[in-house]
């Protein structure tokens, strides 16, 4: 359902004079898997003037107000089937999108580039009642409901992987990669108190976290140990287990800011596989042993990982099939076989597309120059 509690009004007023930036808006919000795609290609395009449609107590408040002007609408997701409730669904979204209209006429804006989720139905459908060109980015394998839903109406479907233009026969689509952020892109060190020579398993269960995947990880590790492994173990906030194990080689962290030095220092990751987190891991070359999250929307996780197991970058597993003996024998056969490490890093690699953000911030600026 959607609904909003007004928005900032403080954009400008006139007209755009001769030579003046072209006016962009940017409509991403919640994760870092639709933010920090969004933050990537905005900082391509240095010469916009750019502000930001987001949701109120989201991560976009904390990450973006210092770089860009900041709006609000307050949204939240479609139910599942139509009922009672749908009318009440659709005079909201009507809501939203006059109130999108309306910043949208206000700001001048010439143009909209969304990353998805629910916050680009209303900013698409307003964008496009003005005839204003929109580019959605897609970076998971299967879109998300807006996107296969309205993506005829955009300008450009940019997608992450070639797989999901199957589910957009009707969408103009072009592979753009996903967009990482710069410090991915360039060599990182890791300050973490790693010696250089041993091998190193990075566990990653994504923004929040993963109880599940900790769970499994914490019955095999000491058997990764006494293979010399060290493991640095992300647990999220949500595991009240967290501190439960305790080694010399073992560092448990509920999240890590230094992700791309420490990817790059890893010798296997243990992964959920966001959109985002699997083109860190290609872009730093990090072979992975992938778990999907099994209650993604519309089992996106899958979908992403298949396209890594399927290239030879990453072994998946389901959660509800991976036993501790299961993981623990493959990470063990892994860390026995250099050979086989470097096959994957070497698919790994081959499915990165360093130049994303720059491909997404090109299609911003053919769409806006038509």
């Amino acid at each position: 359902m959607f609904y909003h509690n007004g928005v900032n009004e403080s954009v400008a007023e006139n007209t755009p004079s001769t030579g003046a930036p072209q006016r962009l808006l940017i409509a991403a919000s919640g994760t870092g898997g639709h933010l920090f795609p969004a933050i990537a290609t905005a900082r391509e395009l240095r010469d916009y003037h750019i502000e930001w449609l987001g949701v109120p107590d989201r991560l976009e408040t904390k990450l973006v107000p210092a770089e860009y002007p900041l709006h609000t609408i307050a949204v939240e997701g479609f139910q599942q089937r139509f009922g009672l409730g749908t009318l009440k669904i659709f005079a909201r979204l009507l809501g939203s999108v006059l109130t999108c209209r309306k910043l949208l006429q206000q700001g001048k804006f010439q143009g909209v580039f969304t990353t998805g989720g629910y916050i680009a139905a209303p900013i698409l459908l307003a964008a496009r009642s003005l005839s204003l060109p929109v580019i959605l980015h897609e970076s998971n394998a299967m879109p998300g409901k807006v996107t296969r839903w309205l993506s005829p109406w955009c300008t450009t479907v940019a997608i992450g992987f070639d797989k999901a233009a199957q589910y957009l026969p009707k969408a103009n689509t072009v592979r753009v990669g996903t967009p990482v952020r710069s410090n991915f892109l360039s060599p990182a060190p890791c300050d973490l108190p790693i010696p250089a020579e041993v091998p190193l398993i990075v566990v990653v269960g994504g923004s929040q976290g993963a109880v599940a995947v900790n769970r499994l990880v914490r019955e095999c590790a000491p058997a990764w140990f006494e293979a010399g492994a060290w493991v640095v173990h992300l647990t999220g906030e949500s595991d009240a287990d967290a501190l439960s194990l305790e080694h010399p080689q073992y560092l448990a962290l509920p999240f890590y800011d230094n992700m791309a030095g420490l990817l790059q220092r890893a010798d296997l990751a243990v992964s959920r596989a966001g959109a985002g987190t699997l083109t860190e891991l290609a872009v730093t070359q990090t072979p992975a042993i992938l778990i999907p999250y099994p209650f993604a929307a519309d089992d996106h996780q899958f979908y992403n990982a298949s396209v890594f197991a399927e290239a030879g970058a990453a072994l998946l597993f389901r959660q509800e099939e991976l036993t501790a003996e299961k993981l623990n024998s493959e990470v063990l056969s892994l860390l026995e076989s250099p050979e086989k490490l470097q096959q994957m890093k070497q698919k790994t690699a081959s499915l990165a597309v360093p130049d994303s953000a720059e491909r997404s911030a090109q299609l911003v600026r053919r769409a806006l120059n038509k």
